[in-house]
């Protein structure tokens, strides 16, 4: 590299620099963040779960609701179940396989009430409502409540949603809004889910 290439290259890193530090010092405002992580794509849940482990190793504390999964295997609960953190389980399962809207729905809205027992507890510092979307998408939960509830969560509290579909709501009270796009996914080549990897 001549030296002509690196002045230019530490003018614009130069430049770069002093539009992020001005962000940074712009940026004074504390609170409990809501995200909202939706999108068809693979990596929701596990984008959560790495938020709760992030929390977790900053001696903080996490709780986890998890929605629809609830009777398969799940490496995550496996290993923070054992070290303390707490969990509320929709025990039904995937709604495609129980078919049955009364008894989802009467299994959300139990977990729903733990989920807000969590959300109301100012000692936790990040609630993940994995696949909360759904349960609003179905009609299981109410999102009045829903909305309400996040609303008036302890002031430091952080909440991860995730799942498809997140209702327009969700999306416009959350702070940070991603979408997980879905480019290749093994599955559609045939490819069962990988224990320690898809679950």
């Amino acid at each position: 590299m001549t030296q002509q290439s690196q002045d230019k290259h530490q003018q614009r890193q130069q430049k770069l620099k002093e539009k992020v530090d001005e962000r940074i010092a712009n940026a004074q405002d504390e609170k409990g963040l809501l995200q909202v992580i939706t999108g068809n794509g693979k990596g929701k849940t596990t984008s959560g779960f790495g938020m709760v482990i992030r929390c977790l190793g900053h001696g903080m504390k996490a709780g986890v609701v998890q929605f629809i999964k609830g009777q398969w295997d799940n490496g995550e609960r496996n290993l923070l179940a054992n070290i303390g953190v707490p969990f509320a389980v929709m025990e039904t399962g995937f709604t495609w396989e129980t078919q049955n809207k009364e008894a989802d729905t009467k299994a959300a809205q139990e977990t729903w009430q733990a989920a807000k027992v969590m959300l109301s507890d100012p000692n936790i510092d990040l609630v993940l409502l994995d696949e909360l979307t759904y349960m609003l998408s179905y009609d299981y939960l109410d999102i009045d409540d829903v909305i309400e509830t996040l609303e008036s969560r302890p002031k430091m509290q952080h909440v991860v949603v995730t799942g498809r579909g997140a209702h327009r709501r969700l999306t416009e009270l959350a702070d940070t809004v991603s979408e997980v796009r879905n480019v290749k996914h093994a599955f559609d080549s045939g490819i069962k889910a990988q224990l320690g990897f898809d679950y």
